[in-house]
């Protein structure tokens, strides 16, 4: 079966070799990185089609370039869209990336040099998030609340605590590795207390939001942060919401502020998932999510590794492999070699560098999307335990190879990928 057009072949056989391999490893191997997902077939269409031929500097009606009148529709298409999934008072549709969302959303509120308050990376924050490498921790004077290291949850006494102390102009919420459902109430209440604004991020969380099976920051925080693809199963590309009183500075940080040319061809297809997220069957996909993500603790559990939390409530979990003796980089290329794709994971208070890690940080939004559910994922476990607990056995390894290649035969990631 192949999905590759006869002309790619022809003008660059090494890229088309290259994107058949690609569709190979993703077709015949185990997808559980949880910040990864399958856009649909709308999806990549609309990423691929002649949307990517044109600048639309600007804004609809507002454009620095003639010949936009398609591209109006096209992102005021995504906005309406966007507006009623999230029940969000104004939409920015443009920002690429998830960095590029935060990016603008700093610099729409915030002077270099002021105060905010982020998740520590080290504890489940994003790079953006204060990290001092990152632009975030270089243009701005962040501090870091973590979490606790009794139950390695989110302890909101401390959070306040803190920011009383160092009263910053914002605090933002959300995490990049972080299995507990977030209070956005809780933070909306310390924000409150000390004069701050509330951003959050909810990148990996934004479809079990979307679903009602994460409680919604849109209500209560003053900017909302979203990657498009992860849960949400859209492009590569990212959003900000904001309440009406801020709409301007969001979008003039965002253009002319923070980016140039939007990606027109990924606004359009922004439209197209915001759409397919309004459906029923959306809603149940990301219910299975969660409970396939339960059901893989559990059984991971019962295997004995140690979840941190003791276990999770969205769509991924961190496994701490220190009594297993290994580490999360070795753990993560003994499961590739299995066909099991996870990433290595710092967790909290973690002894070992972010190179080398103590963890592993499996997810379930991508074996989901393919029809897996709670036997798949008791199995799946099971073949986890398998690697890990005999990292010396190769045949292990190879023999669960061919078993991950047989299960994902039965739950292909585009059933009709050749009629594209």
């Amino acid at each position: 079966m192949s999905f590759i057009d006869t002309s790619l072949r022809q003008t660059d056989p090494e890229i088309s070799k290259i994107i058949e391999g690609e569709y190979e490893r993703q077709t015949k191997t185990l997808v559980m990185i949880p910040s990864e997902n399958y856009a649909s077939r709308a999806v990549l269409k609309t990423m691929g089609s002649i949307l990517t031929n044109k600048y639309a500097e600007g804004y609809p009606s507002e454009r620095y370039y003639n010949g936009c009148g398609y591209y109006d529709m096209a992102e005021n298409l995504a906005r309406e869209r966007g507006k009623k999934l999230f029940k969000c008072e104004h939409i920015n549709v443009q920002p690429h990336t998830g960095t590029s969302a935060n990016l603008a959303a700093y610099f729409a509120v915030l002077d270099i040099g002021d105060r905010v308050l982020g998740m520590d990376t080290a504890m489940g924050g994003h790079l953006t998030h204060g990290k001092k490498l990152n632009f975030s921790g270089r243009y701005f004077e962040f501090y870091n609340y973590g979490v606790s290291r009794k139950d390695e949850r989110l302890d909101y006494d401390e959070i306040r605590d803190q920011a009383k102390k160092i009263k910053p102009k914002l605090i933002v919420c959300g995490a990049s590795a972080y299995p507990r459902t977030i209070d956005f109430e809780k933070f909306r209440e310390i924000a409150d207390e000390v004069g701050a604004m509330l951003m959050t991020d909810i990148a990996h969380i934004i479809g079990l939001v979307c679903a009602g099976e994460h409680p919604d920051p849109v209500p209560i925080a003053d900017i909302v942060t979203s990657t498009t693809h992860k849960t949400l199963r859209g492009p590569r590309g990212a959003i900000v919401m904001c309440k009406q009183a801020l709409a301007s500075k969001i979008d003039k940080a965002v253009f002319p502020g923070t980016q140039s040319g939007p990606l027109m061809h990924q606004i359009a297809a922004k439209a197209v998932c915001f759409r397919e997220a309004q459906s029923f069957g959306f809603k149940e996909y990301q219910k299975q999510i969660v409970r396939n993500a339960a059901v893989l603790a559990e059984t991971l559990l019962e295997e004995g590794f140690r979840l941190t939390t003791g276990g999770t409530d969205n769509h991924l979990m961190l496994v701490d492999l220190t009594d297993k003796g290994l580490s999360g980089r070795d753990a993560a290329n003994l499961l590739e070699e299995a066909g099991i794709t996870v990433n290595k994971n710092s967790i909290p208070y973690d002894t070992k560098s972010p190179i080398v890690t103590s963890g592993i940080r499996p997810g379930t939004p991508a074996l989901t999307t393919r029809g897996m559910k709670e036997d798949e994922m008791k199995i799946i476990g099971k073949w986890i335990s398998q690697v890990l607990n005999s990292p010396r056995n190769e045949d292990i390894r190879l023999k669960i190879r061919g078993e991950v290649e047989e299960l994902c035969e039965q739950f292909p990631i585009y059933v009709d990928i050749n009629q594209w």
